[in-house]
C-alpha cells in the first residue's frame, strides 16, 4: 500500500501542477472562458486515456495462463522499472524548464488549432501522466494485495491534490522543489524493488540462473516475510536469501542510475 500511495501521489502531483500551469496561462490569455473549457476536456480526455490502457492491460492480462501469463507479468515489472527510472532522470533533466515549455506548446497549439489544440495538449500532458501510473501500479499489483494497492492509490490521489492546492496558496515553507527531488530518489528505491521482484521471478520460472542461491542468508536478523522486514522487502527490494543473480541485477541498476543521475545533474 505504501509504495502504490507514493508512487501515485508523486505522479498525481505532477499531473495536478502541470493542469494548475495550463490553467495560470489561459487565465492571462483568454478572455472569453472557451479555452478553459477545452482545458478540463482535454484533462478529462487525458484520465480516459489512462484508464483505458488499464482496461487493456488486465485485458491482455486474462487473454493469458501459464507461462505467457508470467512472462507478460513480468515484462510490466521491468516496463514499470525502466520506466520509473527513465521519468526520474528526464524530470531530473528538464523539469526546470517544463513550465516554459508547456506555455511555448500551449501558445502554439492555440494558434494552430484555436481551443481544440488546447484540449490536446492538456490530454496528452495528463494521459502520459496516468499512463505512466497505471503501468506503475500494474507492476505493483504483482507484488501485493489489490485492496492495499486501491487504497493506497486513492490516498495518494487526494495527499497530491492537498499538496498542490497548499502550493497554490504560496506557502514558503512547503518547497515543492525539494519534495519533488527527495521523492525522485524514492522513486527510484521503488523502482529497484520492482526490477528485484522481476528478477526473483525469472529465476523461479528457470529463465535466468540463481548463480549462488542463496548467496546468504540474514533471515535471523532482518526477515523478509514479515513485521518490518516484510515493509523493507516490498519498499526497497530486500531479500533475506538473495541469490547472486539478483545482487548483480541490483548493483548494476544502481550503477546505471548513478552515472544517469550525474550525467543529468550537469545537463
Amino acid at each position: 500500500m505504501g509504495n502504490a500511495f507514493f508512487v501515485v501521489w508523486r505522479e498525481s502531483l505532477e499531473a495536478f501542477l502541470i493542469a494548475g500551469i495550463l490553467f495560470a496561462w489561459l487565465q492571462a490569455n483568454d478572455d472569453s472562458g472557451r479555452g478553459k473549457r477545452a482545458l478540463c476536456m482535454g484533462l478529462g480526455a487525458g484520465v480516459a486515456l489512462a484508464f483505458a490502457l488499464g482496461w487493456a492491460l488486465v485485458g491482455v492480462q486474462d487473454e493469458l495462463a501459464g507461462n505467457a501469463l508470467e512472462a507478460f507479468q513480468v515484462g510490466m515489472l521491468l516496463v514499470a522499472a525502466a520506466l520509473i527510472a527513465q521519468m526520474v532522470l528526464w524530470m531530473r533533466r528538464h523539469g526546470r524548464h517544463i513550465k516554459t515549455r508547456l506555455h511555448a506548446d500551449l501558445s502554439s497549439a492555440s494558434e494552430r488549432s484555436g481551443f481544440l489544440g488546447v484540449a490536446i495538449v492538456a490530454a496528452l500532458a495528463v494521459a502520459r501522466e496516468g499512463a505512466e501510473t497505471v503501468i506503475f501500479l500494474y507492476g505493483l499489483s504483482q507484488e501485493g494485495r489489490i485492496a492495499d494497492l486501491v487504497i493506497g492509490a486513492a490516498t495518494g490521489i487526494i495527499a497530491a491534490a492537498a499538496t498542490a492546492w497548499l502550493a497554490t496558496r504560496g506557502l514558503r515553507r512547503l518547497n515543492i522543489a525539494l519534495l519533488l527531488r527527495l521523492s525522485s530518489i524514492l522513486l527510484l528505491i521503488v523502482a529497484s524493488a520492482l526490477l528485484i521482484t522481476a528478477t526473483d521471478r525469472m529465476i523461479g520460472a528457470g529463465w535466468l540462473p540463481g548463480l549462488v542461491d542463496p548467496l546468504w542468508d540474514s533471515s535471523a536478523l532482518i526477515d523478509d516475510v514479515s513485521g518490518p522486514g516484510k515493509l523493507f522487502a516490498d519498499f526497497a527490494g530486500y531479500r533475506a536469501r538473495p541469490a547472486l543473480t539478483v545482487l548483480l541485477v541490483w548493483a548494476a541498476y544502481w550503477a546505471t542510475v548513478i552515472v544517469g543521475w550525474r550525467k543529468t545533474g550537469h545537463a
